[in-house]
């Protein structure tokens, strides 16, 4: 995936998880807006934004990747997997 330069808003994430989160998995599904409400700093709402980006059309081994990313960040492993 590649890295955008665009900051993204808090509704502009909101919106693309709303499109794509009948195809995220439950554990990632369940907490997401509980981490939306922590008002996330920029950079997180950017991974966000860029882990949800055409979700729907990933691979099953690219969703599996984001699966771990959207995890470490939901789930609050601030350890960054390289």
């Amino acid at each position: 995936m590649g890295k955008c330069n665009l900051d993204h808003s808090l509704e502009d994430v909101k919106k693309k998880y709303e499109t794509q989160k009948g195809f995220l998995p439950s554990t990632i599904y369940d907490a997401f807006e509980a981490r939306l409400m922590e008002t996330p700093d920029q950079m997180t709402l950017n991974e966000l934004f860029h882990l949800l980006k055409k979700y729907d059309l990933a691979s099953v081994e690219e969703r599996a990747t984001r699966n771990v990313e959207l995890e470490r960040i939901l789930l609050g492993n601030k350890e960054k997997s390289q």
